[in-house]
């Protein structure tokens, strides 16, 4: 259980952590326990010696060592020479947890076969053991989720797990290969201490990865014409903020002004995901005296926003740690303009997606209010079937919804942030106004039909599989650990210049235009 939660983690920065990613979890490991508990008790019958089963924790252990710091570079070597989308999860999850877990598997039928003396016990001896294995596994995934995952680097974690093993292998049978249980440890000691060294030298110096409770949020900064700070939450690239400047970094959030066009004499705003809190800092330097709530569901995002993105207290701006869905099912507060940006590029999550979500919204709002929700999603194609569910989600509640393309108004079938807007004023809207700022933004809304699609509810909302497409796209986009390992396993022929892809790349005074 705990390289189970722990894995969700390793995953999450390449993978994400959609219900594809648990389910490739789940399954592998439980097959590959019960692979182990038939061939520990065949094993157990011809060695029933301690020692031997001191080994097989001990191989466990080693191998578990071995992925903190091999992780990254197997899955990523996994997206690239694995075509098939739909195998990645599967396969990455056998290459690196199917050993380990096979061996432990064995553990359960070869102490059960230590332990049992006579067959008058045996079911004693089996319901006994089961239920402490039982008892093991509850505490390893309390620990792990409470505990260890809240106060360690992922790498870290594994190596802590990898020690606990060790521990157990010397507790079978102390003396059984004992100098190489001494090696392991003094190995397992210098990677825990060496962790954050090891960190700085593949992914560079100031690279921040933390383990919060519910997410893995990696913080670096990106050298260039106009060098900013990125913020990377599980897969999805989820907030920037230049370095030199405090102008908006990403072109998307600049289309959150799109509320003061239907909405001019906005005075209350809610935003739906915090992050690097970029737009809100923008929105409270822009529109004063205006006031807005930030509802973020971890708090320790806050924290690095605080301390990594310049955020710092105002009394008009009040921020919720809460699940989003949550607060909108009990907030009596009325808003004028609902801004979205927890929409994640890959795990999307579903209970602010359907229609009953939407309603909450449309309760929120005063009378002729605006949600801005950003998506990222193609307009036409495979690739556009979340955004064309949330199109018709939203216009079952709200009687206008309108879609601007942030990036490429023409390549409807490219991936890129879009922004949703929804009015809740039931008027014919005005799609250009005197602004000239505005309107450039104004500018960009998608005209042509869309699509019809099934309308998302709380008991029905496949987003995991709409955004499944998605996956390639997200794989490719760099970041400071993976173009390494690309350059590694596929050298650039020696007449081409090798060229370093940025999260998103800037362009002489063009911002990064992904979230």
């Amino acid at each position: 259980m705990c390289l189970e939660l722990i894995g969700s983690r390793l995953f999450a920065p390449y993978l994400g952590t959609s219900i594809f990613v648990w389910t490739s979890l789940i399954g592998i490991i439980l097959g590959a326990l019960s692979l182990g508990y038939w061939w520990g008790g065949r094993l157990s019958d011809d060695k029933p010696e301690p020692a031997v089963l001191s080994r097989i924790i001990l191989f466990a252990a080693a191998w578990t060592a071995a992925l903190a710091f091999t992780n990254e570079f197997a899955i990523v070597t996994i997206q690239i020479f694995v075509p098939q989308v739909q195998l990645w999860t599967i396969v990455a999850t056998i290459v690196l947890f199917g050993v380990p877990s096979v061996l432990l598997g064995m553990v359960l039928p070869y102490a059960v076969r230590l332990k049992m003396t006579t067959v008058q016990h045996s079911g004693e001896t089996v319901g006994g053991l089961s239920a402490l294995s039982t008892l093991g596994s509850i505490a390893g995934t309390f620990f792990t989720g409470f505990f260890l995952l809240s106060f360690l680097n992922t790498v870290a974690c594994v190596l802590f797990v990898a020690f606990l093993l060790l521990a157990a292998s010397f507790l079978a049978a102390p003396l059984s290969w004992r100098g190489v249980k001494l090696v392991l440890a003094a190995l397992l000691v210098a990677g825990f201490t060496q962790a954050d060294s090891f960190a700085a030298y593949v992914k560079g110096p100031g690279f921040v990865d933390v383990n919060t409770r519910y997410n893995r949020v990696w913080i670096y900064d990106v050298q260039g014409r106009s060098p900013y700070r990125m913020m990377q939450i599980n897969e999805s690239f989820d907030s920037a903020m230049y370095l030199t400047t405090d102008r908006l970094a990403n072109r998307y959030t600049q289309f959150y002004d799109l509320g003061r066009h239907f909405k001019p004499d906005f005075k209350h705003a809610l935003m739906i995901g915090g992050a690097g809190y970029s737009y809100p800092k923008e929105y409270l330097k822009k529109y004063a005296p205006a006031t807005i709530d930030v509802v973020e569901i971890d708090p320790e995002i806050t924290e690095l926003a605080r301390k990594y993105f310049g955020l710092v207290d105002d009394p008009r701006l009040r921020i919720i740690h809460e699940d989003a869905r949550t607060y909108l099912n009990r907030t009596k507060e009325e808003y004028d303009l609902i801004f979205g940006d927890a929409y994640k590029s890959g795990s999307v999550p579903f209970q602010l997606t359907t229609v009953e979500a939407a309603r909450k919204m449309h309760g929120a709002l005063s009378s002729d209010g605006v949600v801005v929700l950003n998506l990222i999603s193609s307009i036409e194609g495979e690739n556009g079937r979340f955004l064309r569910a949330e199109v018709a989600t939203f216009k079952t509640v709200f009687p206008h919804v309108l879609v601007y393309p942030t990036d490429r108004l023409e390549d409807a079938a490219g991936i890129q942030n879009v922004m949703l807007v929804a009015l809740k004023s039931p008027a014919k809207p005005k799609l250009y106004g005197k602004d000239a700022e505005l309107n450039e933004l104004l500018f960009n809304v998608w005209l042509k039909e869309i699509a019809p699609s099934d309308v998302l509810t709380d008991s029905f909302a496949p987003v995991d599989r709409y955004l499944f497409a998605l996956y390639p796209h997200l794989a490719r986009r760099a970041n400071p650990f993976r173009q390494k390992i690309e350059n590694f396993l596929k050298p650039p022929k020696k007449s081409e210049p090798v060229k370093r892809i940025l999260p998103a790349e800037l362009k002489s005074s063009k911002a990064p235009k992904e979230s």
